[in-house]
């Protein structure tokens, strides 16, 4: 039999989550400054999850086709949105601006996903064996955000790179 989950560890979660989310949605607002260490390491951090994420839609065949189609939005919205993202010096450091309507409307559709697939229960029945339970849906705005955050990293890397 499993051991109890503590009473306080709900708690725990949410707020770790809160906190991790506030960063997520900070990066999409005012002014950031240029960072290549954290940018290289964010690249990475994405190609893994990409490639992971490209080995579940090879072993989940009913949800390759809605990964490929988010992956494809996460992308040209990328695109998009490095367009219009603003490049400049501050205080002799170099950083930019990103358009806050692209990543805000982004973290809102994160979150109302995810508030869908609570609503439905699908956190609270546990982990169920094997991936029947994999939604298209989920699966597709999981790849589009890496598509996206991934296109974003090298767009600014390669950018903030150039001389001025």
């Amino acid at each position: 039999m499993p051991a109890p989950m503590p009473t306080y560890l709900p708690w725990l979660m949410t707020a770790g989550f809160g906190w991790l989310y506030y960063r997520r949605l900070r990066r999409h607002f005012g002014w950031q400054p240029w960072q290549p260490r954290r940018t290289l390491v964010r690249i990475a951090v994405l190609v893994l999850v990409a490639v992971l994420l490209g080995a579940a839609a090879a072993f989940v065949p009913h949800v390759a086709a809605g990964m490929a189609v988010g992956a494809l939005a996460g992308t040209g919205l990328a695109w998009f949105a490095l367009k219009h993202t603003r490049f400049d010096v501050r205080e002799g450091r170099p950083g930019y601006t990103p358009n806050p309507w692209i990543g805000g409307a982004l973290s809102v559709l994160l979150v109302a996903r995810l508030a869908w697939r609570w609503h439905d229960g699908a956190f609270s029945q546990g982990m169920a064996p094997g991936a029947a339970n994999a939604s298209p849906l989920t699966l597709g705005l999981a790849a589009a955000l890496v598509c996206y955050g991934l296109v974003q990293a090298i767009g600014l890397y390669l950018r903030m790179r150039q001389p001025a």
